[in-house]
């Protein structure tokens, strides 16, 4: 049994040591030490008052999040393991949802279908209202047609519209993947539901957890869904191959250090053997002029600059903040369309006031070890949250940029050039 165990309680402990540990022991083994479990901090992760909770905090805050500490003294970066995955989600896999009532998303799914060969009887056609979330009542009728129409059929699903992105407080694909949570919505910064695929070697999460993970094909027009879409099926294969051109992530530490919290489990500068990648720790508030980005991390509520960033095809970015997903309020944040807009391919925020807890945000490690396993976008992003609830999953789910069962693409530069041993 690992020795970070050790401080555990006697029941995660258990976990820990079980057939499934990495289900909760990616976080663990990262970070013990430097975060202390919530249920220490009070009941139910309570904050002490609503300031030292939220995300949306003022910048440059520095009281303690609800449920973790985090040290004045960062410890040495390290790199930790995740589990071996083979194979992954592919478009038999996979389910669409078109909502009739909305002209965006018949049209974005009929390009998606196309672009990713998805059959007709794949295709669930439902009829929902066009509005920010749905009651609970709405939500059981849309999740009941879902099973009855895919049965067994499909591990994940992708929704080809922009509203609604919520049901009450959860988001909706944190409600189609894990059950409506009523409960959340009386304290939204509650401690929520872990998911059981965070951290796991799965690659078929309905039938091992009885989960359809989802991602919304979500993009400020019909032009930029099509855009999306095009790169995401564009990146499947063109990473990590000997001779080709290398790319950079940018793991990014801004002036707002509630937001910037995850620098606490940020890895080592420096490449990434094998992988033709290079990970930055940047200092900034917003990059600038960053060439060949696989994956922008950061913390603020706003990110100036996003059109000079070169995002290849397979791009994922996000930022921690309080409403990035909420699409169509006025809150002072950017939201997640700002990111597709700007080239990245998936892209993650929460649809309700998450407050600092970490392990309602993409985790920096596990998005990077598990995408240059081969997952795809939707595996990758929701392997790397613990509590997916309010969780907005957008992008193009099946963006597979080191995907292995493909032929190869024909490298672009010589060896010796890349710099990729």
């Amino acid at each position: 049994m690992p020795t970070l165990c050790k401080t555990m309680d006697r029941s995660d402990c258990a976990r820990f040591a079980a057939p499934r540990w990495l289900r909760q022991g990616l976080m663990c083994l990262i970070a013990w030490g430097v975060w202390q479990p919530a249920g220490a901090a009070g009941a139910a992760g309570a904050p002490a008052s609503p300031a030292s909770a939220s995300a949306s905090a003022a910048p440059g805050a520095s009281a303690p999040t609800p449920g973790w500490s985090v040290p004045s003294v960062l410890p040495p970066r390290q790199w930790s393991s995740v589990p071996r995955v083979f194979g992954r989600i592919g478009a038999k896999d996979l389910g669409l949802l078109v909502n009739t009532a909305d002209p965006y998303s018949v049209q974005v799914a009929e390009y998606y279908a196309k672009a990713r060969g998805i059959p007709d009887d794949q295709i669930l056609r439902v009829s929902l209202p066009i509005k920010s979330t749905l009651n609970r009542d709405e939500f059981a009728e849309l999740s009941q047609k879902v099973h009855q129409f895919y049965g067994d059929r499909v591990q994940a699903l992708a929704l080809t519209w922009r509203m609604p992105y919520g049901v009450e407080c959860n988001s909706i694909t944190g409600a189609l993947a894990m059950g409506f949570d009523p409960a959340l919505c009386s304290n939204t910064c509650a401690v929520s539901r872990t998911s059981p695929y965070f951290a796991s070697s799965s690659t078929r999460p309905y039938q091992d957890f009885k989960m359809r993970l989802a991602m919304m094909l979500a993009a400020p027009s019909v032009d930029s869904a099509r855009a999306l879409i095009d790169r995401g099926v564009k990146s499947d294969g063109t990473m990590g191959l000997r001779g080709g051109l290398p790319a950079n992530i940018h793991l990014v530490s801004t002036s707002d250090s509630v937001r910037s919290v995850r620098q606490t489990v940020f890895p080592p500068a420096g490449p990434i053997a094998g992988a033709g990648l290079t990970v930055h720790l940047d200092q900034t508030n917003a990059l600038k002029n960053a060439s060949r980005v696989l994956m922008y991390l950061t913390g603020s509520t706003q990110v100036d600059f996003l059109d000079t960033i070169d995002f290849v095809p397979g791009a994922l970015a996000d930022h921690l903040t309080s409403f990035g997903g909420v699409l169509d309020k006025a809150h002072g944040q950017m939201t997640v369309l700002s990111w597709i807009d700007a080239g990245a391919t998936a892209t993650y925020g929460t649809s309700s006031e998450p407050c600092a807890h970490l392990q309602k945000f993409p985790h920096p490690q596990g998005l990077i070890l598990f995408y240059a396993q081969g997952a795809t976008a939707i595996e990758t992003y929701w392997k790397s949250v613990a509590w997916p609830q309010q969780g907005l999953f957008v992008g193009e789910p099946l963006a597979a940029p080191f995907d292995r069962t493909r032929p190869p693409v024909r490298a672009t530069v010589p060896l010796a050039a890349s710099g990729v041993n």
